[in-house]
């Protein structure tokens, strides 16, 4: 799911640690803005359309188009409200496919123009092939230079200038203003100059050079008369051209507790740190050392120490630093809820939200750096205010309370005070919620149950069996023409014997009758982009935006005011799936939120639920501003609860993990381990890539440690890729329309991926193969033929799309197709429909009746697979086995099946893929009769032709199945 969420890049409050603006006046920060200039030059056969994804450090992220170019290439001039240190950005497209990561431009240091270059990792702040641009050379320039010292010693300090490249002379401070010191010199050079050098130094005792401030830095903007005013600060290397950026004021920009023996401290401005013990003080904490935070102890001055306490802090209690010239700040939560230490303190294995029975409704809590937590309780949905009842502390960091009688409907949320301040969160763990998720509310579940709610699910024998078919909600029913009533509804994906006005079957009815196992619906979670208030107005979105995880999305209900509604109605789509033969998977998006800055994870425990870089910034693995930290107990035990109760509330029979690769193994297993303790037909599967997300390569659930993971099923992007090209590039061809080649890839797919080289995958199950061609990201199958073969006609983009199918659904592994796939869906050319109108998404009924003779192929496919166990091989050895692939013509992928240890009703299978424009022979090695199955317009377990002769003709762009 690499899909453009706007505004989802955002700030936390924890470790908002580092100084953002330096303003000398707050109106002057307001007004001001930072500029940057960035410089990309795409790869020499791109085809896509960039652009850039910038966000102030530690501030919300936004879409800037280039708006111009250069020699160099595409050029983009950006003004960010406000004054900023430094400036994130991501060179990508519309649906985040990226060219590098995240990139930063160090605007303090006095950068604010850079260079990137596709393929390149680096970030350049000189163009990398050498200077093409034309600045204004000067014979005389005249500078005038302010300086501040914050320690108010001036006595000494002087200018060394020169002009670039000439000779020096040394320059007095000759006069002062309301910001400090003040000098103003010219420089001359006869040749011309495009920039003058200078040094802040200290002459003492007839030495001139006895102290400096930095080394060289050099002045580059002049006005067209060759006029410069800069501003220098003490202990700061940056130049400044707008004093907006300066605060001359010392202060603390953060006190904050990164340990249980430890507070991070760091200033604006740089002091002499082995002088901690006259001019540093913590209220309620006794100081053992200070030491700089960069373990650097040869250095005299810095701004960043780490204050070390004789005894563990307390989150109960509050702290306040007090630093003689900084003033005071008080000791927020820090990196102290990242450390082992702090999981071994506050794990809770125990149940928490709320828990209800008629007689008494208990509420309980994690929230451990909380000092005070209350219950709030509202009348309605939209109150202002509620009650508040406090909560008691109890073990590991809990809060607890009980409230007698029957709850059932009560409004709620939790209010917990952190470093004094406090905030108000939804139940993480909230089971009900009033329109839009805002509030939680207690639900007696039982009465949420349809008439004749069972456990019964139909039959799955092995996860190999599945034939996993993906659909929104919303797409199902929308359709003008789909004969449903309640369209883009939970109970629009129940109605049964629905057709079109044509006659064709529709909806659910479609489904069925296709013959496959498993439907999965892209996100049935309540989430963030779709305001139920308004759903008589058009929205659209995939849900990959999770607000609360434990509750179904209210857009889906028929009301989403009542709280009650999309439980039940939730409940008896899937019911009504089960009694359809149907089993029903749920994609999870566990990997990030919306925002964090919303997120009841990240209000309770700030912090402790995210992963985040060294520097302090929230880590962007997934591409849409931040990555659930998995690895935290707290964290693996909601991903566990929260799918188990899934499981067992609404009776769901697998799980597909969104970009399960944030995730790390121990807790994907953690997940399959539960899972199994409920029924072991439950299946998982996730997206294993390998995303740049700070967590040791070892631990990541991706493909690579596919062997780590068993039970686990992993997308296979190399057969998706390898059949049709990279979905990176939309252009790029693969198997089944032109790429030669690619027979023995091919091959490698359709064996489930068993002798993947390690780099790319370590399967050892097919159960761990997620085997397709087409999934709700990207361009769809069709769309993608359009792209690579344009001068193709229809029939022929037909057979290649055939081809990709057949494939699929004769493979090893997991199959998984694409709703629509079946009548060849287009989406007209949208490869990231995320939030696309229901034009481009609905699945066209119209369009299915124009297909039906594809459909009627595809079905034949399913009922093939279903019928013979040799395309649903269990284990590696019986793959090694019984599947050995044959001789044949170039593009042309051939293989036999050994049917002996099944129990299919053949001695033999053979099946031929050809993917040449024209007609192949291929010998078979054993003696006929052989009778074909497939002939790329029909299929199934039927006799379509007999063969007595070894050597069979293949059509163009067609797949063959025989028996004997």
């Amino acid at each position: 799911m690499f899909m453009a969420i706007a505004i989802i890049m955002v700030t936390s409050n924890f470790l908002s640690s580092f100084m953002q603006t330096f303003a000398s006046a707050e109106d002057t920060t307001n007004s001001a803005v930072t500029s940057v200039t960035i410089h990309y030059q795409p790869a020499e056969d791109n085809t896509k359309d960039w652009n850039l994804w910038i966000w102030p450090k530690d501030g919300d992220g936004q879409v800037f188009e280039f708006s111009g170019e250069d020699e160099f290439g595409l050029v983009a001039e950006v003004d960010l409200q406000g004054i900023h240190n430094e400036v994130g950005f991501i060179v990508r497209t519309d649906s985040w496919e990226k060219d590098g990561g995240d990139r930063f431009i160090d605007v303090q240091s006095g950068n604010d123009e850079v260079w990137v270059k596709g393929g390149d990792e680096n970030t350049y702040t000189s163009p990398p092939d050498g200077e093409y641009r034309n600045f204004p050379s000067f014979e005389k320039v005249k500078v005038k230079l302010h300086y501040f010292r914050y320690d108010g010693n001036y006595e000494g300090w002087n200018l060394w200038t020169w002009p670039y490249d000439g000779e020096g002379k040394r320059v007095d401070f000759t006069s002062e203003d309301d910001f400090g010191k003040v000098a103003e010199f010219e420089l001359e050079k006869p040749e011309g100059m495009t920039k003058s050098g200078f040094i802040v130094r200290k002459s003492a005792d007839g030495n001139d050079w006895a102290m400096k401030e930095f080394g060289d830095r050099y002045i580059t903007k002049f006005d067209e008369e060759g006029n410069a005013e800069i501003w220098v600060v003490q202990g700061t290397e940056r130049i400044y051209y707008n004093p907006a950026y300066i605060d001359t004021h010392p202060r603390i920009l953060n006190a904050a507790m990164d340990g249980f023996n430890q507070i991070t401290l760091e200033t604006n401005f740089p002091f002499e740190w082995r002088k901690w013990e006259s001019q540093l003080e913590i209220e309620n904490a006794e100081i053992k050392e200070v030491v700089p935070f960069d373990g650097n102890k040869d250095k005299e001055f810095t701004n960043k120490v780490k204050v070390k306490t004789e005894n563990k802090l307390d989150f109960n209690h509050s702290y306040r630093v007090f630093m003689n010239s900084f003033g005071e700040a008080d000791v927020t939560i820090g990196k102290v809820v990242w450390s082992e230490e702090f999981d071994e303190a506050f794990y809770y294995d125990g149940e928490l939200g709320n828990q209800y029975s008629k007689e008494e409704t208990f509420f309980r809590l994690w929230a451990p750096t909380a000092s005070e937590a209350v219950l709030v309780m509202y009348d309605s949905w939209d109150d202002q205010t509620g009650e508040e009842l406090p909560l008691e502390k109890g073990e590991k960091g809990t809060w607890s309370t009980v409230m007698a009688g029957d709850q059932n409907g009560l409004i709620y949320n939790y209010k917990v005070k952190i470093s004094g301040e406090w905030t108000e969160a939804t139940d993480p763990y909230v089971r009900s919620v009033t329109v839009n998720g805002d509030r939680g509310v207690v639900m007696d579940l039982d009465s949420t149950d349809p008439d004749n709610w069972n456990s019964r699910k139909p039959k799955l024998t092995n996860p190999e069996d599945s034939i996993i078919y993906e659909v929104h909600v919303r797409d199902l029913s929308i359709h003008e023409d789909s004969g449903i009533e309640n369209k883009g509804k939970f109970l629009g994906a129940a109605e049964k014997n629905t057709v079109n006005s044509d006659g064709v079957e529709t909806g659910l009815n479609h489904i069925k009758d296709l013959g496959v196992t498993h439907v999965q619906f892209l996100p049935i979670y309540d989430y963030r982009t779709v305001d139920e208030t308004k759903l008589d107005e058009p929205q659209f979105n995939w849900g990959y935006d999770p607000k609360n995880y434990n509750v179904p999305e209210g857009s889906y209900s028929t009301d989403p005011y009542n709280p009650a509604s999309r439980i039940k109605e939730l409940k008896t789509m899937v019911q009504e799936l089960h009694n359809q033969q149907l089993r029903v998977v749920m994609d999870v998006v566990y990997n990030h939120v919306f925002a964090v800055n919303e997120s009841s994870f990240h209000k309770l425990v700030p912090g402790y639920y995210f992963r985040y870089n060294e520097d302090g910034t929230l880590a962007n693995g997934t591409g849409v501003g931040n990555d659930t930290a998995s690895e935290r107990k707290m964290v693996e035990k909601f991903i566990v609860d929260s799918v188990t109760y899934w499981a067992k509330e609404y009776n769901l029979d697998g799980f597909r993990f969104d970009l399960m690769g944030i995730h790390d193994s121990e807790t994907m297993n953690a997940v399959r381990d539960a899972l199994d303790k409920i029924d072991p037909s439950i299946i998982t599967i996730g997206e294993g890539w390998d995303l740049n997300t700070p967590l040791s390569a070892d631990r990541k659930a991706n493909q690579k440690n596919a062997e780590d993971m068993p039970g686990i099923g992993h997308f296979n992007d190399g057969i998706r890729d390898g059949l049709k090209g990279s979905v990176f590039n939309e252009l790029d061809k693969g198997f089944v329309n032109g790429k030669e080649g690619m027979e023995e890839f091919i091959q490698q797919g359709i064996a489930a991926g068993m002798d993947y080289a390690e780099t790319m995958a370590t399967y050892k199950d097919p159960e761990q193969v997620v085997t397709y061609v087409e999934a709700h990201d990207n361009h769809t199958l069709w769309d993608k033929l359009e792209l690579t073969n344009p001068d193709a006609t229809e029939e022929e983009r037909k057979k290649m799309h055939k081809l990709a199918s057949a494939i699929i659904l004769t493979s090893q592994g997991v199959s998984f197709v694409h709703a629509g796939q079946e009548f060849m869906r287009t989406k007209y050319g949208d490869h990231n429909s995320y939030k696309s109108p229901d034009s481009i998404n609905q699945l066209d009924w119209d369009r299915r009746a124009d297909f039906s003779n594809e459909v009627g192929y595809f079905k034949g496919l399913v009922t093939l697979r279903k019928h013979y166990e040799s395309f649903r091989m269990t284990t590696a050895e019986d793959i090694q086995s019984h599947l050995k692939f044959l001789e044949g013509p170039e593009n042309t992928v051939a293989y036999s099946l050994d049917t002996s240890a099944f129990n299919d009703k053949a001695k033999e299978l053979v099946v031929v893929h050809n993917a040449n424009e024209e007609s192949v022979e291929v010998t078979l090695h054993g003696n006929g009769p052989w009778h074909l199955l497939a002939d790329g317009n029909q299929a199934g377990v039927k006799t379509l032709k007999v063969y007595r002769s070894k050597t069979i003709e293949v059509p163009a762009l067609t797949s063959f199945v025989l028996k004997r």
